[in-house]
This record gives structure tokens, sequence and C-alpha cells, in this order.
């Protein structure tokens, strides 16, 4: 009898080599990530992110036909949250995947070890990353590509939506490798949300503190200069990226790739993180105080002025080319006007309150300087009429400072000027008073104090606004130095204009009392 003695099987195949192991760790990143599309939270906020970023695009109203570009960089950092979260919850489940089927153990037997798998589930979310990048590019594009935009805007803002769901994705991998349970994302993003609340609630908000969270919101004020901003996005961008790698790393070591340069990267992405945080978390420089004081209370210094007919037009250098639409509110408001008024020489200046930061949509204060006119950082929309108003109180009180003390018959032509040539006069002043409305007494809003209206001037408004422009222009010509004497009653201004008069104590006389 003869015994054949065979060599007994190795137990474990041997590793693939380098190029080799890239390859099977990019083909199952590329499984990975075809699996995580078909997951129904992550198909379905994708396709809710790129539908509402879309009709968002193609359904502006006019104050999206004028976006000032470094606020727009940053409108893009909020939306990408909510797929990130779906992003985690997947991302996490797939980790799982095998310890649910309880096939864990034939993992064993691959040369591909579990550090490489988990490396490998952690690319997966790179794709969904960059479709988020690619819909936050075809957004500022789009703004940037308005003939009504301005400003510059911030690579480094733009990149905070694209690392949002690239640290989701990671952190939910690195909590499965973790915490391996299918409960424990969901309870980690519910722990996140709660914990961020109490911590607003119960704490002073510093700086530092606003800055940890993905997208750092500071909005509240009206657009200031781009160089008035003080935002440390590059250093934001650099935290959120040594954040991603290095909650990456540490999902790698749990799993067992405590290499050279696992450790390596590991120290790398630690540097980056803190020098992020550090540089997020400084305080707003001296000079960028005294920048914004300045922008406050003497922009003048920092305007460009350009003649547009008979009126100049001084701007912040980024909105100098906006002066046209201004100058063409002027004209229809100065084309109603009659006695020196039609003809006044006029400075439009723009304005900012930036003293108080980012967050606090301080009021601006009405001008001292006669036949000048305040317009703010924001156009289109509603902001159009209520800067007629503001063209309107200056030609009929002489300054804005003397506007605060229109109250009497001047209300009626002050608002009829500024918005009896509207397209839509019904409508023009029902977006510009405070209240919404056509009816009753409310504020109308200006760029500085708001004009108060009486329910009986409001009746008077209407009325002319309902009658036709030409014959209504005629009569505030032929009347003009007594629509705009503060002697003058809203009864005297009816009959003026041939409106019926308010009824015997209802508003009869000077309603600034």
């Amino acid at each position: 009898m003869t015994t054949t003695l065979a060599e007994a099987p190795a137990e474990h195949a041997a590793p693939p080599d380098a190029p080799r192991r890239a390859r099977v760790v990019l083909d199952l990143a590329r499984f990975e990530t075809r699996e995580l599309l078909l997951q129904i939270p992550v198909f379905a906020f994708l396709v809710l992110y790129v539908g509402y970023s879309g009709w968002k695009m193609f359904s502006g109203g006019d104050a999206d036909d004028f976006p000032v570009l470094h606020y727009v960089d940053r409108a893009t950092q909020s939306r990408p949250l909510l797929l990130g979260v779906a992003v985690l919850v997947c991302a996490n489940r797939a980790v799982l995947r095998s310890r649910r089927n309880g096939t864990d153990t034939h993992f064993d037997v691959l040369p591909l070890r579990p550090w490489l798998r988990t490396l490998a589930h952690a690319l997966s979310v790179v794709p969904i990353a960059l479709i988020t990048a690619l819909v936050v590019t075809l957004e500022f594009t789009w703004a940037a590509l308005k003939p009504g935009s301005v400003g510059h805007g911030s690579v480094f803002e733009l990149a905070v939506g694209p690392l949002t769901v690239l640290l989701c994705g990671v952190a939910g991998v690195l909590f499965a490798r973790s915490v391996p349970s299918s409960f424990a994302a969901p309870l980690l993003v519910v722990g996140v949300l709660m914990g961020g609340t109490f911590l607003s609630a119960t704490t002073s908000d510093a700086r530092w503190q606003r800055w940890l969270w993905p997208d750092a919101d500071e909005t509240g004020a009206a657009p200031f200069p781009s160089d008035l901003l003080g935002r440390p996005a590059a250093w934001h961008a650099l935290y959120l990226t040594g954040l991603i790698v290095l909650l990456g790393c540490a999902a790698l070591l749990v799993s067992g790739g405590r290499t050279r340069t696992v450790a390596a990267v590991t120290v790398a992405a630690l540097a980056a993180t803190g020098a992020g945080v550090a540089g997020q978390s400084a305080a707003e420089p001296p000079a960028l105080l005294a920048a914004r004081t300045k922008a406050s209370v003497t922009p003048e210094k920092l305007h460009t002025c350009v003649p547009h007919g008979a009126s100049r037009y001084c701007a912040f250098p980024e909105w100098s080319g906006r002066t046209a639409d201004w100058a063409e509110v002027v004209d229809r408001v100065q084309g109603l006007a009659g006695g020196t008024a039609a003809r006044e020489r006029l400075t439009v200046r723009q304005r900012v309150e930036a003293r108080y930061g980012l967050r606090d949509d301080a009021a601006l204060t009405a001008s001292r300087t006669p036949g000048e006119v305040t317009v703010g950082t924001e156009w289109g929309g509603n902001r159009v009429p209520e800067f007629a108003v503001g063209v309107a109180s200056v030609l009929v009180a002489g300054s804005e400072e003397a506007a605060l003390e229109v109250c009497d018959a001047r209300v009626v032509t002050v608002m009829w000027l500024a918005l009896g040539a509207e397209k839509d006069p019904m409508s023009a002043l029902r977006n510009v008073r405070l209240d919404d409305s056509v009816e009753g007494s409310a504020l109308a809003l200006a760029p500085t104090n708001p004009v108060g209206m009486s329910a009986e001037q409001t009746r008077i408004v209407v009325e002319l606004l309902q009658r036709p422009r030409g014959e209504v222009a005629g009569t505030v010509r032929a009347n003009w130095t007594e629509l705009t004497s503060p002697r003058t009653s809203p009864a005297r201004a009816a009959q003026l204009l041939g409106v019926r008069a308010p009824a015997q104590g209802v508003g009869a006389g000077d309603s600034c009392d």
C-alpha cells in the first residue's frame, strides 16, 4: 500500500500586494456606494435635496434676481445636513450588515482585512459628497450668472455642504465599529441634536461654540461688504477636513488598522483639527471692528459715486453696478413730483450698520443731510417700494430726519409719489406696509424710519392709486405747495385731490396727535 502525504491548505489566503489591495478596496467602495444610493432614506433625501435646490434656482422671486454672492455661498450650507443625517444612518447600517446577517465569521477567511473593509465603507460616502458638491456649484454658478449679482463667493464656504455629508457618513462608519448596534446611530443623531439645543439654551452663544457645528450660521443683519464679514471660512474648512480624516482614522484603528501610515495620518489629522478649532475660535480682530465702524459711520470714505441724470449715486465698490436700478426708481418717483422737487439733485447713498456684527439686524438711522436718500445692501422684492418711500419722503420733507415728523397730509403725498408709478400699485402698497393690508392704520417701511399711516390717510391713498395716474399727477403738481405743507390737514388734502373728505371727527384733522 502506498500512502501519499499532501500539504495541508493554508488557514488564511495570503494578503494581496498593495496595488491589488487598493483595487479591491475601491471595488468594494463602489459596491457600497451603489448600496447606499439604493437605501430609501438616502435616495429620498438626495432626490428631495436636488429637487428643492433646482426649484429654488428656477423659481426665485424678485429678491433672488439680485443675489449677494458672499451670502449665496453660505446659503448652500444648511440643506445638505438633512442628507448627511440619512447618510450617517445608512452608512452605519451598511457596516453592520454582516453582523445582522450572521456572516461576520465568513469574512475571517478573506484576504481583505477588517480595517480595509472599514476604509471601503468610509470611501463609499465620497460619491454622495461629490454629488452634493455638484449641486452646490450649480446653485452658486446660477446666482453668479444673474445680471444683478454682486459680491464675491468663497470656495471654503461652498465646501461646507459637501464636507458635512462626508463627515456624517464617516461618523456613521466609526459608530458602527465602536458600538455595533442598529439602534445606536438614530440615538446618536437624536443625542447630538438635543445636546446642541441644550447647549444653545443654557450657555452663552460664544463664537467657538457656533463654529464647532458644521454650518456656522451667522445671519440676521443686512448683507455686509465681503471685506467686513470676518468669517474664518478657511479655518472652518480645515477643521471639518481634519475632523473627517480623524474620525476615519479612528474607525480604522478600532478595526485593527494599526499601521504606521494610519498612525501618521491620525497625528496629522489631529493637528489639522486642532489648528482649525484655534483659527475659527479667535476673536474678531480690532482691524475688522474698526473697518466695520468706518463703513457704518463714514461710508462716504469707502464709496464709489457715479452720476445718473441730475442725481448722484454712491455705493460700496461691490454694489457700484446696481446704481442704474436705483436711478430708475428715483426717476420714476421724481417724475410724479411737482415744484422744485421734480428737478432736485439727490444723493443716493448706500449704508450699512455693521458695528454690531453679522447677527444683529440693527436699524439704519435717518440721514440729516438735505437731499440725501439711504439705500441698503438688499434689493429686489419689497426693497424696491421701500426705497421708493424713502425717495418720496426726502422729496416732500427735504431730508430723512425731517421726514420723521411727517404725520399730516404729507403722508398722502409721500405714499402716492412712492407707489403711483408702480405697475401694480395696490400690491406694492400691501407689500410695503408692515401689516400687509390696504386698510386701517399701519407703518409703511422705508430704508431708515418707517412712515406712519392713519386709517384715513390709507383710505385716501388707496383711492388715489385706483384712479388714472395722469389725472392724479396733474392735480398733485398743481397743488404741490399746499400738499407738501405741514399745515395742511388730511381733510384739506382730500379736497385738493378730489377725494371724498373724511367724516367729521374721524381723522378730519391733523393726524400728529
